[in-house]
Protein backbone atom coordinates (compact mmCIF):
# COMPACT_ATOMS: atom_id res chain seq x y z
CA UNK A 1 0.00 0.00 0.00
CA UNK A 2 1.56 3.19 -1.11
CA UNK A 3 1.31 6.36 1.44
CA UNK A 4 0.61 9.55 0.39
CA UNK A 5 0.62 13.31 2.64
CA UNK A 6 -2.82 14.23 3.53
CA UNK A 7 -1.72 17.37 1.18
CA UNK A 8 -1.82 15.07 -1.46
CA UNK A 9 -5.05 13.03 -0.72
CA UNK A 10 -6.71 16.51 -0.66
CA UNK A 11 -5.58 17.36 -3.98
CA UNK A 12 -6.49 13.78 -5.31
CA UNK A 13 -9.89 15.07 -3.90
CA UNK A 14 -10.35 18.17 -5.50
CA UNK A 15 -9.64 16.90 -8.85
CA UNK A 16 -11.68 13.47 -8.40
CA UNK A 17 -14.59 16.04 -7.36
CA UNK A 18 -13.82 18.92 -9.80
CA UNK A 19 -13.86 21.40 -6.82
CA UNK A 20 -12.57 24.11 -9.59
CA UNK A 21 -15.62 23.07 -11.33
CA UNK A 22 -12.93 22.56 -14.68
CA UNK A 23 -11.14 19.10 -14.38
CA UNK A 24 -10.82 17.82 -17.65
CA UNK A 25 -12.75 14.30 -17.50
CA UNK A 26 -9.60 12.19 -18.44
CA UNK A 27 -7.60 14.01 -15.40
CA UNK A 28 -10.36 13.41 -13.03
CA UNK A 29 -9.53 9.17 -14.17
CA UNK A 30 -5.98 9.93 -13.50
CA UNK A 31 -6.64 11.10 -9.87
CA UNK A 32 -9.49 8.22 -9.53
CA UNK A 33 -6.52 5.58 -10.17
CA UNK A 34 -4.31 7.20 -8.20
CA UNK A 35 -6.43 6.81 -5.33
CA UNK A 36 -7.30 3.60 -6.08
CA UNK A 37 -3.50 2.50 -5.76
CA UNK A 38 -3.92 3.04 -2.17
CA UNK A 39 -6.27 0.88 -1.08
CA UNK A 40 -6.81 2.72 1.86
CA UNK A 41 -10.31 3.44 4.07
CA UNK A 42 -9.53 7.25 3.07
CA UNK A 43 -9.06 6.59 -0.19
CA UNK A 44 -12.50 4.74 -0.48
CA UNK A 45 -14.14 7.53 1.45
CA UNK A 46 -13.30 10.30 -1.16
CA UNK A 47 -13.85 7.81 -4.18
CA UNK A 48 -17.23 7.26 -2.46
CA UNK A 49 -18.13 11.04 -2.80
CA UNK A 50 -17.94 11.07 -6.55
CA UNK A 51 -20.81 8.78 -6.75
CA UNK A 52 -23.18 12.24 -6.75
CA UNK A 53 -21.93 13.63 -9.98
CA UNK A 54 -23.90 13.53 -13.32
CA UNK A 55 -21.54 11.73 -15.26
CA UNK A 56 -22.74 7.75 -15.32
CA UNK A 57 -19.27 6.60 -16.88
CA UNK A 58 -17.70 8.52 -13.87
CA UNK A 59 -19.74 6.53 -11.62
CA UNK A 60 -19.20 3.21 -13.35
CA UNK A 61 -15.91 3.87 -13.23
CA UNK A 62 -15.78 4.83 -9.07
CA UNK A 63 -17.37 1.65 -9.13
CA UNK A 64 -14.95 -0.76 -11.08
CA UNK A 65 -12.22 0.74 -9.06
CA UNK A 66 -13.88 0.02 -5.62
CA UNK A 67 -14.30 -3.30 -6.39
CA UNK A 68 -10.41 -3.69 -7.15
CA UNK A 69 -9.20 -2.66 -4.02
CA UNK A 70 -11.18 -5.53 -2.44
CA UNK A 71 -11.96 -2.77 0.57
CA UNK A 72 -14.80 -3.75 2.64
CA UNK A 73 -15.34 -0.26 3.26
CA UNK A 74 -16.82 0.03 0.33
CA UNK A 75 -19.55 -1.87 0.45
CA UNK A 76 -22.21 0.41 1.93
CA UNK A 77 -21.89 2.82 -1.05
CA UNK A 78 -22.03 0.00 -3.63
CA UNK A 79 -24.86 -1.37 -2.28
CA UNK A 80 -26.89 1.88 -2.06
CA UNK A 81 -25.66 2.40 -5.49
CA UNK A 82 -26.98 -1.03 -6.75
CA UNK A 83 -30.39 -0.27 -5.10
CA UNK A 84 -30.92 2.94 -6.48
CA UNK A 85 -33.01 2.40 -9.42
CA UNK A 86 -33.11 5.83 -10.15
CA UNK A 87 -29.30 4.85 -11.08
CA UNK A 88 -27.84 4.55 -14.52
CA UNK A 89 -27.78 0.51 -15.11
CA UNK A 90 -24.68 0.78 -16.39
CA UNK A 91 -23.12 2.44 -12.88
CA UNK A 92 -25.77 -0.37 -11.00
CA UNK A 93 -23.92 -3.30 -12.75
CA UNK A 94 -20.69 -2.06 -11.56
CA UNK A 95 -21.34 -1.99 -8.45
CA UNK A 96 -22.78 -5.28 -7.87
CA UNK A 97 -19.77 -6.88 -10.18
CA UNK A 98 -17.56 -4.65 -7.50
CA UNK A 99 -18.98 -6.73 -4.53
CA UNK A 100 -18.35 -9.47 -6.05
CA UNK A 101 -14.14 -8.67 -6.49
CA UNK A 102 -14.57 -7.62 -2.66
CA UNK A 103 -15.75 -11.55 -2.26
CA UNK A 104 -17.78 -11.36 1.16
CA UNK A 105 -20.34 -13.95 1.46
CA UNK A 106 -22.37 -11.18 3.81
CA UNK A 107 -22.81 -9.87 0.27
CA UNK A 108 -24.89 -12.61 -1.01
CA UNK A 109 -28.46 -11.72 0.49
CA UNK A 110 -27.53 -8.84 -1.10
CA UNK A 111 -27.07 -9.47 -4.49
CA UNK A 112 -29.58 -11.97 -4.65
CA UNK A 113 -32.10 -9.52 -3.93
CA UNK A 114 -31.82 -8.53 -7.43
CA UNK A 115 -31.58 -11.55 -9.20
CA UNK A 116 -35.00 -10.28 -10.28
CA UNK A 117 -34.42 -7.05 -11.64
CA UNK A 118 -36.12 -5.10 -14.24
CA UNK A 119 -32.55 -4.48 -16.38
CA UNK A 120 -31.18 -7.76 -18.17
CA UNK A 121 -27.98 -6.26 -17.16
CA UNK A 122 -28.15 -5.72 -13.72
CA UNK A 123 -29.62 -9.34 -13.25
CA UNK A 124 -26.97 -11.26 -14.74
CA UNK A 125 -24.35 -9.22 -13.40
CA UNK A 126 -25.87 -9.95 -9.50
CA UNK A 127 -26.18 -13.80 -10.94
CA UNK A 128 -22.32 -13.60 -12.13
CA UNK A 129 -21.36 -12.26 -8.79
CA UNK A 130 -23.15 -14.49 -6.32
CA UNK A 131 -21.21 -16.95 -8.48
CA UNK A 132 -18.09 -15.82 -8.23
CA UNK A 133 -18.25 -15.30 -4.23
CA UNK A 134 -19.40 -19.03 -3.92
CA UNK A 135 -16.80 -20.09 -6.13
CA UNK A 136 -14.02 -17.89 -3.92
CA UNK A 137 -15.21 -19.84 -1.02
CA UNK A 138 -15.21 -23.34 -2.44
CA UNK A 139 -12.76 -25.35 -2.11
CA UNK A 140 -11.48 -24.76 -5.76
CA UNK A 141 -11.52 -21.60 -5.30
CA UNK A 142 -9.49 -21.67 -2.61
CA UNK A 143 -7.27 -23.70 -3.42
CA UNK A 144 -6.99 -21.35 -6.56
CA UNK A 145 -6.20 -18.77 -3.99
CA UNK A 146 -3.66 -20.48 -2.63
CA UNK A 147 -1.29 -21.31 -5.91
CA UNK A 148 -1.24 -17.42 -6.69
CA UNK A 149 1.60 -16.58 -5.51
CA UNK A 150 3.56 -19.22 -6.91
CA UNK A 151 1.84 -18.49 -10.63
CA UNK A 152 3.23 -15.80 -12.89
CA UNK A 153 0.45 -13.36 -13.52
CA UNK A 154 0.51 -11.25 -16.55
CA UNK A 155 -3.04 -9.65 -15.33
CA UNK A 156 -3.52 -7.98 -11.90
CA UNK A 157 -6.76 -7.22 -12.37
CA UNK A 158 -9.77 -8.82 -9.86
CA UNK A 159 -12.03 -10.27 -12.83
CA UNK A 160 -15.53 -11.46 -12.38
CA UNK A 161 -14.53 -15.10 -12.85
CA UNK A 162 -11.65 -16.94 -12.88
CA UNK A 163 -10.09 -18.60 -16.02
CA UNK A 164 -11.37 -22.16 -17.00
CA UNK A 165 -9.65 -24.64 -15.48
CA UNK A 166 -7.65 -27.10 -16.60
CA UNK A 167 -6.15 -24.62 -19.60
CA UNK A 168 -4.69 -22.86 -16.34
CA UNK A 169 -5.08 -19.99 -17.13
CA UNK A 170 -4.81 -20.69 -20.83
CA UNK A 171 -0.97 -19.18 -20.76
CA UNK A 172 0.50 -18.35 -23.63
CA UNK A 173 2.72 -20.35 -25.51
CA UNK A 174 1.10 -23.53 -24.06
CA UNK A 175 -2.45 -23.15 -25.39
CA UNK A 176 -2.97 -25.84 -28.28
CA UNK A 177 -5.28 -24.83 -31.17
CA UNK A 178 -7.86 -27.27 -29.85
CA UNK A 179 -7.73 -26.03 -26.62
CA UNK A 180 -8.96 -22.23 -28.07
CA UNK A 181 -11.51 -24.11 -30.07
CA UNK A 182 -13.08 -25.60 -27.12
CA UNK A 183 -12.85 -22.30 -25.10
CA UNK A 184 -14.33 -20.49 -28.28
CA UNK A 185 -16.94 -23.26 -27.99
CA UNK A 186 -17.87 -22.69 -24.27
CA UNK A 187 -17.65 -18.96 -24.73
CA UNK A 188 -20.64 -18.90 -27.29
CA UNK A 189 -22.38 -21.88 -25.77
CA UNK A 190 -25.80 -20.05 -24.80
CA UNK A 191 -26.86 -22.97 -22.85
CA UNK A 192 -23.91 -22.75 -20.36
CA UNK A 193 -24.46 -20.13 -17.23
CA UNK A 194 -23.12 -16.98 -18.29
CA UNK A 195 -20.28 -17.73 -15.12
CA UNK A 196 -18.76 -20.68 -17.21
CA UNK A 197 -18.73 -19.13 -20.10
CA UNK A 198 -16.71 -15.65 -18.50
CA UNK A 199 -14.40 -18.44 -17.21
CA UNK A 200 -13.85 -19.25 -20.99
CA UNK A 201 -13.92 -15.31 -21.63
CA UNK A 202 -10.92 -14.80 -19.04
CA UNK A 203 -9.06 -18.00 -20.34
CA UNK A 204 -8.86 -16.72 -23.93
CA UNK A 205 -7.64 -13.50 -22.95
CA UNK A 206 -5.03 -15.12 -20.66
CA UNK A 207 -4.06 -17.22 -24.59
CA UNK A 208 -3.75 -14.11 -26.11
CA UNK A 209 -3.01 -15.11 -29.55
CA UNK A 210 -4.56 -14.19 -32.83
CA UNK A 211 -6.71 -16.98 -32.38
CA UNK A 212 -7.88 -16.15 -29.18
CA UNK A 213 -9.15 -12.86 -30.16
CA UNK A 214 -10.86 -13.97 -33.14
CA UNK A 215 -13.07 -16.82 -30.70
CA UNK A 216 -13.45 -13.15 -28.40
CA UNK A 217 -14.85 -11.22 -31.33
CA UNK A 218 -17.64 -14.00 -31.87
CA UNK A 219 -19.00 -13.35 -28.98
CA UNK A 220 -20.00 -9.92 -29.87
CA UNK A 221 -23.03 -11.35 -32.02
CA UNK A 222 -24.12 -12.38 -28.12
CA UNK A 223 -27.73 -11.16 -27.29
CA UNK A 224 -26.16 -9.74 -23.78
CA UNK A 225 -24.41 -6.15 -23.21
CA UNK A 226 -22.92 -7.08 -20.39
CA UNK A 227 -21.35 -10.25 -22.25
CA UNK A 228 -20.48 -8.13 -25.02
CA UNK A 229 -19.32 -5.20 -22.94
CA UNK A 230 -16.63 -7.55 -21.01
CA UNK A 231 -15.32 -8.90 -24.40
CA UNK A 232 -14.22 -5.46 -25.39
CA UNK A 233 -13.31 -4.63 -21.77
CA UNK A 234 -10.95 -7.72 -22.17
CA UNK A 235 -9.64 -6.56 -25.65
CA UNK A 236 -8.59 -3.73 -23.38
CA UNK A 237 -6.58 -5.61 -21.31
CA UNK A 238 -4.98 -7.76 -24.34
CA UNK A 239 -3.96 -4.73 -26.32
CA UNK A 240 -4.00 -6.60 -29.43
CA UNK A 241 -3.99 -4.52 -32.35
CA UNK A 242 -5.69 -7.90 -34.07
CA UNK A 243 -8.65 -6.80 -32.21
CA UNK A 244 -9.43 -3.35 -33.82
CA UNK A 245 -11.46 -4.09 -36.57
CA UNK A 246 -13.83 -5.46 -34.67
CA UNK A 247 -13.42 -2.83 -31.79
CA UNK A 248 -13.70 -0.07 -34.36
CA UNK A 249 -17.69 -2.05 -35.66
CA UNK A 250 -18.59 -2.02 -32.16
CA UNK A 251 -17.92 1.69 -32.17
CA UNK A 252 -19.33 2.62 -34.66
CA UNK A 253 -22.88 0.37 -34.54
CA UNK A 254 -25.49 2.79 -33.30
CA UNK A 255 -28.25 0.33 -32.37
CA UNK A 256 -25.29 -1.41 -29.65
CA UNK A 257 -25.36 -0.13 -25.99
CA UNK A 258 -23.49 2.07 -24.92
CA UNK A 259 -22.23 0.50 -21.90
CA UNK A 260 -20.57 -1.82 -24.92
CA UNK A 261 -19.40 1.13 -27.15
CA UNK A 262 -18.39 2.49 -24.24
CA UNK A 263 -15.78 -0.04 -23.58
CA UNK A 264 -14.45 -0.19 -26.81
CA UNK A 265 -13.53 2.91 -27.11
CA UNK A 266 -11.46 2.66 -23.92
CA UNK A 267 -10.15 -0.55 -25.41
CA UNK A 268 -9.11 1.37 -28.95
CA UNK A 269 -7.59 3.89 -26.44
CA UNK A 270 -5.54 1.30 -24.81
CA UNK A 271 -4.35 -0.04 -27.84
CA UNK A 272 -3.65 3.32 -29.36
CA UNK A 273 -2.70 2.39 -32.71
CA UNK A 274 -2.56 4.97 -35.68
CA UNK A 275 -5.52 3.79 -37.37
CA UNK A 276 -7.79 4.49 -34.10
CA UNK A 277 -7.28 7.96 -33.56
CA UNK A 278 -9.67 9.46 -35.89
CA UNK A 279 -12.74 7.06 -35.08
CA UNK A 280 -11.99 8.38 -31.18
CA UNK A 281 -11.72 12.32 -32.39
CA UNK A 282 -15.02 11.62 -34.13
CA UNK A 283 -17.33 9.79 -31.67
CA UNK A 284 -15.94 12.46 -28.86
CA UNK A 285 -18.35 14.94 -30.71
CA UNK A 286 -20.66 13.27 -32.23
CA UNK A 287 -23.87 14.64 -31.45
CA UNK A 288 -25.50 11.37 -32.49
CA UNK A 289 -23.40 9.43 -29.68
CA UNK A 290 -24.54 9.08 -26.37
CA UNK A 291 -22.85 10.81 -23.67
CA UNK A 292 -20.74 7.85 -21.95
CA UNK A 293 -19.66 7.06 -25.72
CA UNK A 294 -18.31 10.85 -26.35
CA UNK A 295 -17.07 10.57 -22.59
CA UNK A 296 -15.54 7.55 -23.42
CA UNK A 297 -13.84 8.58 -25.90
CA UNK A 298 -12.42 11.62 -25.00
CA UNK A 299 -10.99 9.71 -21.95
CA UNK A 300 -9.74 7.39 -24.69
CA UNK A 301 -7.62 10.17 -26.73
CA UNK A 302 -5.87 10.78 -23.34
CA UNK A 303 -5.03 7.22 -22.47
CA UNK A 304 -3.58 7.20 -26.40
CA UNK A 305 -1.62 10.53 -25.82
CA UNK A 306 0.10 8.59 -23.13
CA UNK A 307 0.41 5.39 -24.80
CA UNK A 308 2.33 7.46 -27.22
CA UNK A 309 4.60 9.34 -24.85
CA UNK A 310 7.46 9.17 -22.72
CA UNK A 311 5.65 9.03 -19.46
CA UNK A 312 6.06 6.36 -17.09
CA UNK A 313 2.25 6.38 -15.36
CA UNK A 314 -0.88 6.75 -16.24
CA UNK A 315 -1.79 7.71 -12.82
CA UNK A 316 -0.77 11.09 -10.89
CA UNK A 317 2.41 9.24 -10.45
CA UNK A 318 1.14 6.52 -8.44
CA UNK A 319 0.05 3.72 -9.76
CA UNK A 320 -0.48 3.10 -13.77
CA UNK A 321 -2.78 -0.03 -14.05
CA UNK A 322 -6.24 0.29 -14.57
Amino acid sequence: MLNVSQSDLGNLEALLLNKSGNVPLHNRFRALFTLKALKSDEAVRIISKGFQDPSALLKHELAYCLGQMKNAAALPILESTLANEQEDPMVRHEAAEAMGAISLTSSLPVLKKYLNDTNRTVRETCDIAIAKIEWDHSEEGQRHLASKPTEPRTYTSVDPAPPTSGLLAGRVGTATVSSVEELRSKLLDTQLPLFERYRAMFALRNVGTPSAVDALAAGFSDDSALFKHEIAFVFGQLLSPHSVPALLQVLQNPQELAMVRHEAAEALGGIATPEVLPYLKEYMTREDAPVVVRESCQVALDMYEYENSDQFQYANGLDGTR
